[in-house]
C-alpha cells in the first residue's frame, strides 16, 4: 500500500479574515499618517502685503503653562494678546511656533492660528486674546518659551 501525502489543512476562514483586518489597519494607519492635517494651516509664504503689515501687530502678555490632561499626557498652553495697530481689520493670523532643543537648535515647528478664521475679524486699534495648546511635542524639547513668528496674516473685505 503506497501512503497517502499528509493532507494540508486550509486556514480557518476566522485566521484569514483577521490577517486581511490587520493588513488593511496598516494601510490605513499609514495612509492616515501621510495624510496632511486638516486643522494644519498650509505653509505658504506670506504675502508682499502681509510681510509690510507685520510691524503694526503686537504680540503682549504672552506665557507659557504645562498640565496634564484627563489621558495623563502633558499638555503645554501658550496665552497671550495680538494687538492691530494698523489700519486694517485682519480675517485671520498665523504663527510659526518654535520649539528649540537644550542645545538651542529649534526641533519643533508648528503652525497654528492665533485669529481664526471661524473668529471675528480684528478691528484697527483691536487687542484679542489668544490660547494656543500642544500635547504632542517632541522629548528632546527645552521646555523654554517657543519662538512665536507671524506666518500668515490675510486682511478682512
Amino acid at each position: 500500500m503506497v501512503p497517502r501525502p499528509a493532507s494540508r489543512k486550509n486556514p480557518p476562514l476566522a485566521f484569514v479574515l483577521s490577517g486581511a483586518l490587520v493588513v488593511m489597519a496598516v494601510v490605513l494607519i499609514s495612509f492616515y499618517l501621510r495624510k496632511p492635517s486638516p486643522n494644519k494651516a498650509q505653509n505658504g509664504p506670506a504675502s508682499a502685503q502681509a510681510r509690510a503689515y507685520v510691524s503694526n501687530l503686537v504680540l503682549s502678555d504672552v506665557s507659557m503653562k504645562a498640565a496634564e490632561n484627563f489621558m495623563q499626557q502633558q499638555v503645554v498652553d501658550i496665552e497671550g494678546r495680538i494687538t492691530n495697530n494698523g489700519p486694517r481689520a485682519l480675517e485671520s493670523v498665523d504663527v510659526y511656533c518654535l520649539f528649540r532643543g537644550v542645545d538651542g537648535r529649534e526641533i519643533y515647528r508648528e503652525r497654528v492660528p492665533i485669529v481664526p478664521r471661524k473668529a471675528a475679524p480684528v478691528k484697527p486699534k483691536e487687542t484679542r486674546a489668544f490660547r494656543l495648546a500642544f500635547d504632542e511635542l517632541p522629548d528632546g524639547w527645552n521646555q523654554g518659551m517657543p519662538t512665536l513668528v507671524i506666518a500668515q496674516i490675510s486682511f478682512a473685505h
